[in-house]
């Protein structure tokens, strides 16, 4: 499977000299994947440390900090011979050894021209982190574009690159995007799905939907576990209760947008946010959960000021997993017919964004009137984004937006063929929301 990020990582290697690269995201996201795998191939020889799988590689630590020790007992504990201008060394679940995690900053200070990779899943939990001494990167699932790419169809995916907006682009990517919220972007589930797909008979396609319930099922198994050997027993139970009630909120929302995440009832005796911070801010630190939040005036860049840190929304980290929460069947989702459900679409436009780098997201309030995102291009313009999931598309909060505001440019997300006939106010299928940066 093809990942974008890795056309960072390449610019990263290009670097006449750099800092070493710690790779952050939520457990099973497919870093190490990333790393040794698509990135390896780039080296004549990968050598991987993992931390987690092999804890005695601690004591390539013990005694030195200095970058210089630590390769020597590289070779001595693997038996090798090192040639740092050919090999790329990975720290693998570096949030395991915190000495790992210190020995970064010395790298960076004595061996400039190292390749030098890291990566973890709770690197935002530790304690000490060598801020300014490492280029730090995050990877979310695959994005609905990195789903197209390992369908393997090429023309699908120049449709996609192209902006296609003809009825027969549409139906087929909105087919896919219909499977993407199925599925998901965890790179198990979706290795899973593609694996098979040439089998279209009904058992076949049976078969598939079992195995990524399964998958979404040992997932969020493994996730509860970290849950109690990260946190102390009691903080392990409250985040367990946010976890599990983020999917149950975004459920309340029929058709209207994602309402904000409410405290009350989720933990007994503890009904504001100062009392429900603490397993929040966990969740958020280990990549589970991000923030949209709520701007209840006239938008103004930067945003970040217009927000208040205790009034915001929660959505999921992965859209395939939401579901599995809530028990969608596969069934449902391509029905398209059963119970209108905007939430799916706002978090998977949510996710997107955040994939791209705006976290958090921002939204608008006003009234009764409410603009699902707000996007800020590099000329500084706000743009109004409306989310419509299914064929109703009126956007009467959009409207109010524009009578207030008069923006230079709004954007309205359906989930039917989209028109970029007016350059000022323009309407795009659900699935193009990557592209929003061409605005």
């Amino acid at each position: 499977m093809k990942r974008i990020a890795l056309t960072t990582l390449l610019a990263w290697k290009n670097q006449p000299t750099r800092k070493p690269l710690l790779l952050d995201g939520a457990r099973q996201t497919g870093k190490s994947y990333l790393l040794e795998t698509l990135f390896g191939e780039h080296f004549e020889q990968v050598i991987k440390l993992d931390f987690l799988e092999h804890p005695s590689l601690n004591d390539i630590f013990e005694g030195s900090l200095k970058p210089a020790d630590i390769l020597m007992n590289i070779e001595l504990r693997l038996g090798i011979t090192l040639d740092l201008d050919r090999q790329l060394i990975i720290f693998d679940e570096i949030g395991e050894s915190q000495p790992a995690l210190d020995a970064l900053k010395f790298f960076a200070e004595q061996y400039p021209q190292i390749y030098l990779c890291a990566s973890g899943s709770n690197i935002g939990l530790l304690k000490s982190f060598p801020v300014g001494k490492v280029e730090l990167m995050q990877l979310y699932p695959m994005t609905f574009e990195e789903f197209l790419l390992a369908t393997n169809d090429l023309g699908l995916y120049r449709a996609f690159e192209q902006m296609n907006m003809s009825k027969i682009a549409h139906g087929r990517l909105f087919d896919q995007l219909l499977d993407y919220y199925f599925v998901g972007g965890m790179p198990e589930a979706v290795s899973s799905w593609f694996a098979n797909a040439a089998n279209t008979a009904e058992l076949g396609i049976n078969e598939r939907i079992v195995q990524i319930k399964q998958i979404h099922q040992s997932l969020i198994a493994g996730y509860e576990r970290d849950f109690g050997k990260y946190s102390d027993k009691l903080s392990a139970q409250h985040i367990q209760a946010i976890f599990t009630n983020v999917p149950v909120q975004l459920a309340k929302t029929t058709d209207d947008s994602v309402k904000r995440f409410q405290f009350k009832g989720i933990i007994d005796k503890k009904n504001r946010y100062q009392a429900l911070s603490g397993p929040i801010h966990w969740l958020e630190k280990c990549r589970l959960v991000s923030k949209c939040h709520p701007i209840d005036c006239r938008p103004s860049s930067p945003l970040a000021p217009l927000a208040k840190d205790n009034i915001f929304k929660l959505f999921l980290f992965d859209i395939g997993l939401l579901g599995h929460m809530l028990s969608i069947s596969y069934q449902e989702h391509r029905a398209q017919g059963y119970q209108y459900k905007s939430y799916i679409a706002e978090n998977f436009v949510h996710n997107e964004l955040v994939a791209m780098g705006y976290r958090p997201t921002y939204s608008w309030e006003m009234a009764r009137a409410e603009i699902e995102f707000l996007y800020k291009n590099d000329s500084g313009d706000i743009i109004p984004v409306e989310v419509k999931s299914g064929k109703r598309t009126q956007a009467k909060s959009l409207r109010s937006y524009i009578d207030k505001y008069q923006p230079k440019t709004t954007l309205k997300l359906v989930g039917t063929t989209g028109s970029t006939a007016d350059l000022a106010h323009q309407v795009w299928p659900l699935y193009y929301t990557a592209k929003i940066n061409r605005l």
